[in-house]
């Protein structure tokens, strides 16, 4: 259970996680909107946040998760990781910086400044790394998949399925390609360029779902992270919706608001309260200068 109140720029939360009581005091400054303190202490991050409330965050732009390219989706893939394994969530970091110092030792081969020698240790983390983020990756969209097509049938969208597209590339497969990527001066193997698969009916939903099916993806990814971390966790994350409901009809509204009512706290928003499906514990009325309750 969490409540969450606002008052002058000053944002509460408290409540439960699993059975352990919290609570975290959040003020941010609208004179410095990079700065905010937690508990009175300045944030050196936004990690920081991120562990101590669990958000959760559905904004049109996020269609670009599916209608983007698969750099946004592996992304999202690394920022659920992070939430859903947090021992593992510097793994993509880690994996990147590796990726990037063997593109510069293949670079500087390329260049005669420096002998083929120089890749191979790059070669030989960059497949540790590669495979050990690959795997939990799979894991992580593993543990998503199930929830995501229940999430999905509720709101109208049949036979959904996510999958992690990729296999993890040994130092062995590296070495056989080193003549191709000394020519390109880049690493042509590896989860840097894998890709997450969201698929309905069979059909490849970036390529082939209409605008409307690509939302309720994404909706349904959202609640299905949402229900997986309550699941592994016993806290259910905090979910922000912003204008969710202007292109679902009236069935599917219902199905949303079924899927607030397994738990957890949801704020949405929406330019008109008779497009709510069902009567919110609290609203407000948002006006410029004024948040005032409806």
């Amino acid at each position: 259970m969490v409540r969450f109140g606002t008052e002058s720029g000053r944002v509460r939360v408290s409540g439960k996680r699993a059975s352990t009581p919290f609570s975290a005091d959040v003020v941010l400054n609208a004179a410095s909107s990079r700065r905010a303190t937690l508990n009175g202490s300045w944030l050196q991050a936004p990690e920081q946040l991120r562990h101590e409330l669990q958000t959760l965050v559905f904004t049109p732009d996020r269609l670009a998760v599916v209608k983007g390219g698969p750099a946004t989706r592996r992304a999202y893939v690394d920022r659920s990781l992070g939430r859903i394994f947090p021992s593992r969530a510097q793994l993509p970091a880690e994996y990147a910086a590796v990726i990037g110092q063997r593109n510069a030792a293949l670079r500087r081969v390329q260049a005669s400044l420096s002998s083929r020698d120089a890749v191979a240790p790059w070669t030989e983390g960059a497949a540790r790394l590669g495979t050990a983020l690959a795997e939990a990756r799979r894991e992580a969209v593993e543990l998503l998949a199930r929830a995501f097509a229940e999430c999905s049938e509720r709101l109208g969208l049949f036979e959904a399925t996510l999958a992690y597209d990729g296999e993890p590339a040994t130092s062995e497969d590296l070495e056989q390609r080193l003549e191709l990527d000394l020519e390109r001066g880049t690493t042509g193997l590896g989860p840097h360029l894998h890709d997450l698969r969201l698929e309905a009916g069979g059909r490849e939903l970036r390529s082939y779902g209409s605008q409307g099916e690509q939302r309720i993806a994404v909706l349904a990814l959202v609640l299905a992270e949402a229900r997986t971390l309550a699941e592994r966790t016993g806290a259910t994350p905090l979910v922000l919706l912003d204008d969710v409901l202007s292109e679902l009809d009236e069935e599917r509204r219902l199905g949303l608001s079924e899927l607030f009512a397994a738990g957890g706290q949801t704020v949405v928003t929406t330019t008109s309260a008779t497009a709510l499906p069902s009567s919110p514990a609290q609203s407000l009325l948002v006006r410029p200068g004024e948040v005032r309750v409806a």
